[in-house]
C-alpha cells in the first residue's frame, strides 16, 4: 500500500501554488486523497496547531536555561561626622565603592537551584583614623543551593508546564487526526457521489432517448391511424419530463464537480471523472473487534484521555502546592581582603577563609485556604474529564454498532435494488410488447419506464450508500488513516516548527 509522507506533502504544498489541472482529469479514488492531504486548506491550517505546541514546549524548557547575572554599581556618600555639632570645622566623611559581580544561576530537576557568584568590592574612604583601611578591595567566591524540601519538591512539580505542553501536542495531533479523518471521509464521500451522479446523469439520457423513440413511433403510428392523436400528447409530455430530469442531473453533476475540486483544489480543472468503480463484494464485520479497535485508536478519544493525562498531573502538582514551604539552603563561600585586587584575588583562591552556612526555612500561610481550593478544584477537574472520557467512549461504541449495521443493510441493498432494476427492466420491455398489440397506452409504457428510471436511480445510490457506509465504519473504528496509507507524528509539527524558525 502506497503511503504518503505527510509532512513533506504539506510543505510543499505550503511553499506554492498547486499545479493548474486544465481540461478533464480523470482521478482514482487514491490520487484523490492524495490531493486532498496535500492540497487541502483545512488540512494545512490544522498542522499548525501542534506546530504551535512544540513552540509551547520548547519555551517552556527555558526553566532549565542558566541565569546569568552581571553587576557594576559605583556609588559615593558624603555624610557629615556624628560629633558634627559639638565640634566645629570637622572634616567631611566621603565615601565612594565600586560593585562588579558576576553570577550564574541554574534550575535543577528536583526544584532546587544551585548558583554560583564571584563577587567584587572596591571601597575608599578619607578617614585618617589609625588601623582603618581606607582604600581596599573585598573579594569573594561563593556557592549557593536551595532545595524545596515539601512544596515545590520533585521533576513532576518543576517540570509541570513542560509536560503539559507536550500533553498539549499531544492532544494537537489528535485533533490533526481527527480533522484529517473528517477531510478523507468527505473525499471518499463526494468521489462515489460524483460516481453515483454521472451513472444517474446516463440513465436520464438513456431514459430521454427512450421517451424520444416512443414519441418518434407514436407520431407515426398516429399517422398511419393505429393511435389516436391524444397519445402524441402523451409521448411529447414524456419527452419534455425527461429533458428536464436531465437538465436537472447536469446541474448536479456540475455541482458535485465544484465540491470534489474545493476538497481537492483543483481550481483550474474542468471536469473530475472518477476512475475507480464502487467496492461491491460483501465486507463481513466483527462487532466486537471493531468496538475494541474503535476504543483503543479513534483520535478524539485518545485526545480526550490527554485532556483526562494533564488533569491528573495538574491535580497531584496541586496537591504538592498545598504542602507547607520547607527549604533547605546551604551556601559556602571564600573571601578576600587587600589593598591590592590581586592580592584580594590570591587570598579568595588560597581557601583560608573561608564562610559557609546551613539552615531550614519554613513558611506557611495559616489556613492555606487558597492552595486547599486549588487542589479540590483539581479534583473536580479530574473528575469531570473522567466522565467525559466515559461518555465519549459510550458514544464511540455507539456509532461503531451504528456504522456495522449500515454496512451490513447496505450490501443486502445492493441486491435488493439489483433484484428491483432487473424486475423493472423486464416490465418495460412486457409494456412496450402489449404497447405494439394496443394492450397499454403510451402514458402506461412512460409510467413503467419511470419506475425504471426510479430503480436504476435505486441500484446507484444503494452502491454509493454502501461504499459511504463502509467509510463511516472506518471513521468510527479511527482506521481510516490506515486504510488510507497514511501515517502522522510528531515529525510532521517539528518539521514545520523548523521551517518557521
Amino acid at each position: 500500500m502506497k503511503r504518503y509522507v505527510l509532512a513533506v506533502a504539506l510543505l510543499t504544498a505550503c511553499s506554492g501554488a498547486a499545479t493548474a489541472q486544465e481540461g478533464p482529469v480523470r482521478l482514482t479514488l487514491k490520487e484523490a486523497v492524495r490531493l486532498a492531504v496535500e492540497r487541502n486548506l483545512d488540512v494545512r491550517a490544522e498542522l499548525y496547531n501542534p506546530a504551535e505546541a512544540e513552540a509551547d514546549i520548547r519555551g517552556s524548557m527555558g526553566i532549565y536555561n542558566p541565569l546569568l547575572t552581571l553587576l557594576a554599581n559605583y556609588q559615593e556618600s558624603n555624610t557629615l561626622p556624628a560629633n558634627s555639632f559639638i565640634i566645629g570645622g570637622v572634616t567631611v566623611n566621603r565615601q565612594d565603592s565600586l560593585q562588579y559581580n558576576a553570577g550564574i544561576n541554574q534550575l535543577i530537576p528536583s526544584g532546587g537551584t544551585v548558583g554560583v557568584a564571584l563577587n567584587n568590592n572596591w571601597n575608599h574612604n578619607n578617614s585618617q583614623s589609625a588601623g582603618i583601611l581606607n582604600n581596599y578591595f573585598q573579594s569573594d567566591l561563593a556557592l549557593t543551593f536551595l532545595q524545596p524540601l515539601l512544596k515545590k519538591f520533585g521533576k513532576e512539580t518543576t517540570e509541570l508546564n513542560i509536560s503539559v505542553a507536550k500533553f498539549n501536542k499531544e492532544g494537537a495531533l489528535e485533533q490533526f487526526k481527527t480533522r484529517l479523518t473528517d477531510i478523507i471521509s468527505q473525499v471518499r464521500n463526494q468521489y462515489f457521489q460524483l460516481f453515483s451522479v454521472r451513472e444517474d446523469l446516463e440513465v436520464k439520457k438513456t431514459s430521454l432517448a427512450l421517451a424520444e423513440k416512443i414519441l418518434s413511433d407514436t407520431e407515426a403510428r398516429v399517422r398511419a391511424g393505429v393511435l389516436p392523436a391524444m397519445e402524441i400528447l402523451n409521448a411529447q409530455f414524456g419527452v419534455a419530463s425527461r429533458q428536464k430530469e436531465l437538465i436537472d442531473a447536469e446541474r448536479a453533476l456540475k455541482d458535485q464537480i465544484d465540491s470534489l475540486r474545493l476538497l481537492l483544489q483543483l481550481q483550474d480543472a474542468a471536469d473530475i471523472i472518477p476512475a475507480d468503480t464502487p467496492f461491491r463484494d460483501d465486507y463481513p464485520v466483527d462487532e466486537s473487534r471493531e468496538i475494541e479497535r474503535a476504543l483503543a485508536t479513534r483520535p478524539d478519544l485518545r485526545q480526550q484521555r490527554v485532556t483526562l493525562k494533564t488533569s491528573e498531573l495538574q491535580s497531584r502538582v496541586a496537591r504538592n502546592l498545598s504542602s507547607p514551604d520547607l527549604s533547605f539552603t546551604a551556601s559556602s563561600a571564600f573571601t578576600g581582603l587587600n589593598r591590592n585586587y590581586n592580592r584580594d584575588l590570591e587570598q579568595v583562591g588560597s581557601g583560608r577563609y573561608p564562610v559557609w552556612s546551613v539552615g531550614l526555612q519554613l513558611n506557611y500561610p495559616l489556613g492555606n485556604d487558597a492552595a486547599k481550593n486549588d487542589y479540590v478544584r483539581s479534583k473536580l477537574r479530574v473528575a469531570q474529564s473522567q466522565t467525559q472520557v466515559r461518555s465519549l467512549e459510550e458514544t464511540v461504541t455507539y456509532d461503531v454498532r451504528t456504522a456495522a449495521r449500515g454496512v451490513s443493510s447496505g450490501y443486502v441493498q445492493l441486491e435488493v435494488t439489483a433484484r428491483g432494476r432487473a424486475y423493472a427492466e423486464e416490465r418495460l420491455q412486457a409494456f412496450i410488447k402489449r404497447n405494439q398489440v394496443g394492450l397499454a397506452t403510451t402514458r402506461d409504457v412512460l409510467d413503467v419506464e419511470n419506475e425504471l428510471v426510479t430503480a436504476k436511480g435505486n441500484q446507484i445510490r444503494a452502491v454509493a450508500d454502501y461504499n459511504n457506509a463502509i467509510t463511516a465504519l472506518w471513521k468510527a473504528t479511527g482506521e481510516i488513516l490506515e486504510r488510507e496509507g497514511i501515517t502522522i507524528s510528531e515529525q510532521d509539527a517539528d518539521t514545520l516548527y523548523e521551517k518557521s524558525r
